[in-house]
């Protein structure tokens, strides 16, 4: 089943996307003086005819090309109602866009961001973008209600936005009939099993109700209902054409096939076609109240082609071509079919220039007065509707909403903007999960999982308690509390900790012992957050620290003793992505002054500076380079401030802290190409790649050995994380395979 609802449900943000730039190269051809008017063309010499759109994922695309083919054969459409893809496809039309416009823009779209479950890593807020770093199991859970997860996968808030675009010019229609094209859409009641037939209210909600595949998108709360994809009861609604008083019932039938034995091998395919069955039944159901069937043939494309939208537009054009005989006598003149095409245009609306007056609804209190002060730019000047989503996209990326979307009014003859909010059902409290996997052999293998719990508006707006807990090779159990002075970006943050690493200590190349490394302590930091991309902290840090062998040579001695510094961290992170970026640089630069530590002769300062840069050179390839370095300037580190190298990502081809010393350099350079896309409930995308690194670690200038190391690997972008398996040798014959799950770069 889950192969099944996922596939038909990908390809929706397509069309949306497509329609969105559609409507605002439209929109300025039309008439805002036009008021909605009773639906009719001049039907004298012509039944009405009435159009059924079938929901099929990506080959719902082909329902541009049929309308394509109708527009150029002047065969009018009087109704049109669609399920799931169908529905989308159909709303699009039904609000006067043409499916030249649709086609050209489908063509174009970015099919990474039609389908994310949040604001790109970019909009996320800082403090998101540190959980995405650090925990990166894509499953936020909550506490709210107890242990619970989302209703749905993606909440559509990317997709909800262009839908709301979309709608936005019909937002005060009382029913669906007051559009261009009279329209419905099917959603199921998942409390009931029944079929509901949308006909008034909000447009948008109406479209993401026929959307929600269950499991993969929210449910539509919507007059007590809990509405889900329409497919599920209805595929094909014919039958709601007819009820719309279509004289004559023209049906789009995708002809999605059933899959192969094979597919009957597994529990899982059991039950996507368990699925399939019932959708199929139901279409048959409906073809036998249409007037005509156009069964369209998809041949090689299925429905996850995401990429193939020309091939699959055509092939609902060459479709429609192969049923001319039947289609064609609902064919009107030259004169009749501008005639249609003006009363149908005279019907269109567009979006007020401005708008007066802001509503907030879904929450209220301090939280409604908030965003309605940070949203108040919209009020007064040019509405910027693209702007509208970018701000709303920045407030769902701070985490304690799932879905903020708007709608327009009118108050007094003034028109107004409806900011509509939706908070998260599971949480606050958050809970992200973590998977820590490094390894390159039995003997060399840590394994580590965690979770974080975030409070949120905490004695304050804005006031977070953050509380870490990782268990396993390393093990770390910590406490944040992050509060932002006042309205200003300065913020205080207490923090205590406790951790227990593994060292590993060598006697040249040959590893001798495994220490223990074990902290605990507190600070407190005084910082400054310069917007979603960066952060300045300053503080003090205390902890007590020991050093001590646990496995190996047994006459090593233990390093035991408190340590106090202070520190500056500034962090700023421009990458697109936690995982495996596609573009962008994020820096990291420490600064400290440590007063006293353990073999420390005398106070010392220590400075790193860690660096990436991801450069795209095509669509699947990008190049990137790394560069880090750190010094003790002229004093001798001690044992907690030493620096090191090997391991995955700081020389492959030896073992972690294999190099140690006052000082290091490193640096790498390497390029990472899309070799395959996973399904959506499995993760994003599989790479290869290949990088040279080069560093060293040493205690004086002079001499220094740079060692180098040739990496060849795979990299998958997972569910619980990026996982990498790779190959790496170095010049002098060095070798390992490392494997890994969690942060690579």
């Amino acid at each position: 089943m889950v192969s099944a609802v996922h596939l038909r449900s990908i390809s929706i943000g397509l069309i949306i996307l497509a329609a969105v730039s559609c409507t605002s190269l439209s929109q300025g051809q039309q008439d805002s003086g036009k008021l909605p008017v009773a639906s009719r063309t001049s039907t004298a010499q012509r039944p009405r005819i009435g159009l059924a759109l079938s929901g099929g994922g990506a080959l719902g695309m082909a329902h541009i090309g049929v309308l394509q083919w109708l527009e150029e054969h002047h065969i009018p459409v009087d109704r049109i109602a669609g399920t799931s893809m169908g529905g989308i496809v159909g709303a699009i039309y039904a609000t006067g866009l043409s499916p030249t416009e649709m086609h050209d823009f489908v063509a174009k779209l970015n099919w990474d961001e039609a389908f994310l479950t949040e604001p790109t890593y970019g909009q996320i807020a800082y403090r998101r973008k540190q959980d995405r770093r650090a925990f990166e199991v894509s499953a936020e859970l909550g506490l709210k209600h107890g242990l619970s997860a989302p209703n749905g996968i993606n909440p559509a808030q990317g997709i909800g936005l262009l839908l709301d675009r979309i709608a936005f010019p019909y937002s005060t229609i009382s029913s669906f009939d007051d559009l261009p094209i009279p329209f419905r859409c099917v959603a199921t009641d998942m409390q009931d099993g029944t079929e509901v037939i949308l006909k008034d209210g909000s447009l948008a909600q109406a479209l993401r109700a026929t959307m929600a595949i269950p499991g993969v998108f929210t449910p539509v709360e919507r007059d007590g209902r809990m509405l889900a994809d329409g497919g599920l009861v209805d595929n094909l609604p014919a039958g709601v054409v007819r009820q719309m008083d279509a004289e004559k019932v023209i049906a789009i039938d995708l002809g999605t096939p059933l899959g192969g034995p094979e597919q009957l091998q597994t529990i899982g395919g059991v039950l996507a076609r368990a699925v399939d069955v019932m959708i199929l039944q139901n279409e048959r159901h409906s073809m036998a109240l249409a007037d005509v069937v156009i069964t369209l043939e998809p041949g090689k494309y299925s429905i996850s082609d995401y990429s193939a939208a020309e091939q699959i537009i055509r092939i609902g054009y060459d479709g429609a071509a192969k049923q001319a005989a039947q289609l064609l006598p609902y064919a009107v003149s030259e004169d009749e079919w501008q005639q249609y095409l003006a009363q149908r245009t005279a019907r269109k609306r567009t979006s007020p220039q401005s708008v007066a007056v802001m509503q907030v609804t879904g929450v209220s209190g301090g939280e409604q007065q908030r965003l309605a002060s940070r949203l108040q730019k919209v009020i007064g000047g040019p509405l910027d509707l693209a702007a509208l989503d970018i701000r709303l996209d920045r407030v769902a990326g701070e985490g304690q909403f799932d879905r903020l979307g708007y709608e327009g009014f009118v108050q007094n003859g003034v028109p107004g903007l409806r900011i509509v909010a939706h908070e998260k059902s599971y949480g606050p409290p958050f809970v992200n999960l973590a998977v820590d996997v490094h390894g390159s052999g039995v003997a060399a293998f840590d394994f580590s999982a965690g979770v974080r719990i975030t409070f949120m508006d905490v004695k304050n707006h804005g006031g977070e308690w953050r509380n870490d807990l990782l268990l396993g090779s390393r093990n770390l159990a910590a406490t944040e509390y992050y509060q932002p002075i006042a309205t200003t970006h300065f913020f205080v943050a207490p923090y205590a900790f406790a951790s227990k690493v593994a060292r590993n200590a060598f006697n040249g190349l040959t590893r001798v012992a495994v220490f223990g490394d074990q902290r605990a302590g507190g600070g407190f930091d005084l910082g400054y957050n310069f917007n979603r991309l960066s952060e300045l902290r300053v503080g003090y840090e205390i902890f007590g620290g020991k050093l001590a062998p646990l496995i190996g040579s047994a006459g090593l001695p233990s390093v035991s003793g408190s340590t106090g510094q202070f520190r500056a961290r500034y962090v700023y992170d421009g990458e697109d992505s936690p995982a495996v970026p596609s573009r962008g640089t994020r820096i990291v630069a420490n600064l400290s002054r440590v007063l006293q530590s353990p073999g420390l002769a005398h106070p010392m300062g220590q400075l790193e500076i860690e660096t990436s840069t991801f450069v795209p050179t095509s669509r699947k390839t990008s190049l990137f380079f790394t560069a880090s370095g750190g010094t003790s300037f002229s004093s001798i580190a001690g044992p907690f401030q030493v620096f090191a190298l090997g391991g995955p990502f700081r020389l492959g081809a030896y073992l972690p802290q294999e190099f140690l010393g006052n000082h290091y350099g490193y640096s790498s350079v390497g390029f990472r190409r899309e070799l395959y896309r996973l399904p959506q409930l499995a993760g994003k995308k599989v790479y290869w790649g290949g990088w040279y690194e080069a560093g060293s670690a040493f205690n004086h200038p002079s001499p220094v050995v740079v060692r180098g190391t040739f990496n060849v690997g795979v990299i998958a972008e997972t569910i619980v994380g990026p996982v990498a398996l790779a190959g790496s040798v170095s010049p002098t014959g060095q070798s390992r395979v490392n494997f890994s799950i969690g942060r690579l770069f």
